[in-house]
């Protein structure tokens, strides 16, 4: 099967501003050092300031001291952080490129949404309020959802287009949103708790959550990268991509599984969290063009390195407390969001 180049710059002459790319070599070099340096500041800072130092020495020569402690008691948060952030970075390019639109992200869907609803229900039906209990209810949302709008954009007369899908997602958040305020209106103690998890938050990391989340975000990120250049002809119209060999249908339908693999379980460990799968990507193809088959990656690199300085500033900000990481990424990410479309560096698809 033959896949579609990477679109291309305007040429010169034709109206349209071009600039140089940063050689995905480089720009994943940077991507690499920029998640080191989150990592390494997540684990020293917190309600308790550890040296730099003594966080390598509380791998490499552990001495049971308080730094030490304070060392191993964030390393779930961490990686929390760095699987939640590469998910919803790679779910909100693998939605951009399938929905041809550069506002989309994993909530177009109605991932949220559903992952919401579900927990909701959970608590108030069942009486859950176990952080692993909560963690698949979300992720059995956030499926039941995206299969139920995905069904629906498939039976529409055109089939599951950009449009359709667009559409669809929106139908599926309005009416679960809807049933989600009604059932919080009447019952109080469900919304004590689901408030705090509607937020987004890393507070909850735990290794056993992960060990059961790991799986799935493992085969996403497997699915994602290996749907990436297909997502190239479908930037070109899917008539164009029927043209060049590329199976419409089966490219959107593996990439709509990726995307509830990667953004469900993301939900699941952390709760809805805004802005890191719309912003990053569009800082990704402002430094090395459209290309999806390097958009992909970088954008799981540029979305852990993204939500782990968020967690951080958060922890900053609200010392001895936390802020919550998804309060935090809405106040960094939405002006740095504006800034990247008002000075035209968000690249078209």
């Amino acid at each position: 099967m033959t896949l579609a180049p990477a679109p291309t710059a305007s040429a010169p002459g034709s109206g349209t501003r071009t600039r140089a790319r940063l050689a995905p070599a480089w720009a994943f070099l940077a991507c690499a050092v920029a998640v080191a340096a989150a990592a390494t500041l997540s684990l020293a800072l917190g309600a308790r300031i550890v040296p730099i130092e003594a966080v390598w020495n509380a791998f490499l020569q552990p001495d049971g001291s308080t730094d030490q402690a304070a060392v191993l008691s964030r390393v779930p948060t961490t990686l929390t952080g760095l699987l939640v952030g590469a998910a919803l970075g790679m779910g909100g390019a693998l939605m951009q490129g399938m929905a041809r639109n550069p506002l989309a992200d994993p909530g177009l869907l109605g991932v949220n949404a559903g992952a919401s609803l579900f927990v909701v229900l959970g608590m108030t039906l069942l009486g859950w309020q176990a952080p692993l209990a909560i963690v698949w209810c979300a992720l059995a949302g956030a499926a039941v959802a995206v299969v139920i709008g995905y069904g629906a954009a498939a039976a529409s007369p055109g089939g599951a287009t950009p449009v359709t899908l667009a559409l669809a997602g929106a139908a599926v958040t309005a009416i679960a949103t809807a049933v989600i305020t009604g059932i919080l209106i009447v019952d109080e103690s469900t919304l004590e708790s689901y408030r705090f998890w509607q937020v987004g938050s890393l507070t909850a990391a735990s290794f056993s959550s992960l060990a059961q989340l790991g799986g799935f975000l493992a085969l996403g990120a497997v699915l994602a990268v290996a749907c990436a250049g297909r997502l190239n002809a479908l930037a070109l119209g899917d008539d164009v991509a029927r043209g060049l060999g590329v199976r419409v249908g089966a490219a959107r339908i593996t990439a709509v599984v990726a995307v509830v693999l990667l953004c469900g379980a993301a939900t699941a460990l952390a709760g809805p969290i805004g802005f890191v799968g719309l912003a990053v990507p569009h800082a990704v193809r402002f430094l090395v063009g459209a290309d999806y088959r390097w958009i992909v990656p970088l954008s799981a690199a540029g979305g852990a390195a993204f939500l782990l300085v968020c967690d951080v500033i958060g922890r900053l900000l609200a010392r001895p407390g936390v802020l919550e990481v998804g309060i935090v990424t809405g106040l960094v990410g939405a002006p740095i969001f504006i800034v990247l479309l008002r000075r035209r560096k968000a690249v078209g698809l």
